[in-house]
């Protein structure tokens, strides 16, 4: 890819991840997460076993992030739950790495896809939501005067 192609690009992802919503930000997030193992998975046959690891310990990093992305303190049960399983995936994608196995890594990839599904289903309640300034258009309460 050209520089300035590759420039053009990271300044979109820029601008898409600062001002993309908490919600889209995990969907991302996940995605991420979902791309590496697929990477991981592709180079395990024939093997590469440092493309594999490389990016196993990408999404292990992705995990990582959404562990310290909770809320434990306001988030209540559920994001104890999503702690919990962010550690179980922690273990199992530890476990995949350590034993170069594609079963264990296609479980992680199914978890995170489930996750990165229920994230997408919250993403979509959001963006329903009317803003503050839709209200206020709606309502006839809003005023452009100076």
């Amino acid at each position: 890819m050209p520089v300035a192609k590759a420039r053009n690009f990271d300044a979109y992802k820029d601008t898409e991840i600062g001002t993309a919503s908490q919600a889209k930000l995990i969907v991302m997030l996940y995605e991420g997460a979902i791309r590496f193992l697929g990477i991981a998975l592709e180079n395990l046959t024939p093997p590469r076993y440092d493309v594999a690891n490389t990016n196993i310990i990408k999404a292990q990093d992705i995990v990582t992030e959404l562990m310290l992305s909770l809320n434990m303190d306001e988030g209540g049960e559920i994001s104890g739950n999503l702690f919990n399983i962010y550690v179980y995936l922690k273990k199992r994608l530890l476990e995949g790495n350590i034993a170069k196995d594609a079963a264990i890594l296609k479980e992680c990839v199914t978890l995170l896809e489930e996750l990165r599904d229920a994230w997408e289903q919250v993403q979509q309640k959001e963006s329903r939501k009317p803003t503050m300034a839709n209200r206020e258009a709606a309502s006839g309460s809003f005023s452009i005067e100076g």
